[in-house]
């Protein structure tokens, strides 16, 4: 058993833990506890809101859902001997839901998870000019798989994975990232959803910092939102067991700190809060490759081997997309992400075909194990993306046959009042 060096009681808010976690990226965020290079600790983290979604047929928490709260992370955890320029070589044990004896319960992670689809006003996700209001769905596990009442017909293996890790900024990094930020929202300060979320002093949490240091973390720490030098948000679902992850250090003791457990997603997680959501615990094995970041060139971003733990799907319905927005007839230049958002809508405009409303085919491909991938960006003027989404997962043939497809009465997702 892993040494348990960051606990979790999920009866409780981040912020009443007996060692409370952080929402915001600052170095002097105080280290919660420290390890040594080669020791294996076990990690429990609070879902990412800290708990602001419940396990109903409603989306209103979606919709009123406050994310100046966000991300509630687990951390900092300090290894001994790290310094700037060193790697922090980060080995995923195991990871997965809230264990005994809190597996049941009110949380998310405690036998269920969920996921949602952003109010455009709201963070929106990718598809929110098509999809601007909130909605969700709710997953209920058993072993590894998932279920769910609000969309039903579908059953599939998740791929678990942590949605945010990363070590704690410099100084001098974290004003890079203030200050690009701020000019990047500075060109439309008024756009619905914003660009950028700048530093907002409102329900920051920084640990068990107090005084000026908390004022100051409050001030100046970045929100956890968007992946960065640090690693951060990145989402990728192949980020899972047997996953070795090098994360640049820039501070002594380099200060990890994570969170945001998904239990499964698709690439690109497209509704925003397209994983399905949980609480749980992460297992790691920590150790350092001293000036690794100038030895290996990893100074910009984390590097990382994927675990070879995923569900085997062998047979797929693939989705296209070219740079066209189909809407206007635009043509974009090599532009992958218009490519990939028609890859996702021509998939829901399928999905719909089968008795599915468009905002559960969009649930269903945020959290379920799709194949997202970059296909071409040579052939000018358009990018080609496609979408591999497993059949198997379907408790119907979703193939095209000339007999037509099975069309049924899907329900419902939940939706707001």
């Amino acid at each position: 058993m892993p040494d348990v060096v960051f606990s979790v009681d999920q009866t409780k808010s981040m912020r009443d833990q007996a060692v409370p976690g952080h929402n915001r990226w600052h170095p002097d965020v105080p280290v919660a506890v420290m390890v040594r290079p080669g020791q294996q600790i076990r990690v429990e983290c609070r879902e990412w809101t800290d708990g602001q979604l419940g396990n109903n047929d409603s989306a209103n928490d979606v919709r009123d859902v406050d994310l100046t709260h966000a991300h509630m992370l687990s951390g900092p955890i300090g290894v001994e001997g790290a310094e700037p320029g060193d790697l922090l070589v980060v080995d995923i044990l195991d990871l997965g839901p809230v264990q005994a004896p809190q597996e049941y319960g009110d949380a998310p992670g405690q036998g269920w998870g969920y996921t949602g689809i952003f109010a455009k006003a709201n963070g929106g996700g990718f598809l929110t000019d098509y999809f601007p209001d909130a909605y969700k769905a709710i997953w209920d596990f058993a072993g590894q798989v998932a279920t769910s009442r609000h969309i039903p017909g579908v059953r599939y293996t998740g791929i678990t994975h942590p949605g945010l890790f990363g070590t704690a900024p410099s100084a001098e990094l974290l004003d890079r990232w203030n200050r690009r930020e701020r000019a990047l929202i500075d060109k439309d300060p008024n756009r619905v959803p914003p660009l950028a979320l700048p530093p907002l002093e409102q329900n920051t949490l920084g640990g068990t910092a107090t005084g000026d240091v908390a004022q100051a973390i409050a001030r100046d720490g970045a929100r956890t939102v968007p992946a960065r030098e640090n690693g951060g948000n990145h989402d990728i679902k192949n980020f899972t067991r047997g996953s070795r992850v090098f994360y640049p250090v820039h501070v002594e003791d380099a200060k990890l700190s994570g969170g945001d457990l998904h239990f499964s997603q698709g690439d690109g997680e497209i509704t925003f809060c397209g994983a399905i959501e949980m609480g749980g615990f992460i297992d790691f094995h920590v150790d350092l490759i001293k000036g690794g970041m100038e030895t290996y060139g990893v100074t910009t971003n984390p590097v990382f081997m994927p675990g070879n733990v995923e569900p085997r799907y062998s047979e797929f319905m693939t989705f296209i997309g070219v740079s066209v927005d189909r809407e206007t007839d635009e043509n974009f230049y090599l532009d992958a992400t218009v490519a990939y958002r028609r890859a996702c809508l021509n998939a829901v405009e399928y999905l719909k075909k089968f008795g599915y409303s468009g905002e559960q085919a969009y649930l269903l491909l945020g959290s379920a194990p799709i194949e997202g991938r970059v296909s071409g960006v040579v052939d000018i003027p358009n990018a080609c993306c496609s979408l591999y989404l497993p059949t198997a997962i379907f408790d119907f043939d979703v193939k095209p046959s000339a007999s037509g497809p099975t069309r049924a009465d899907r329900g419902q997702c939940a939706v707001t009042s």
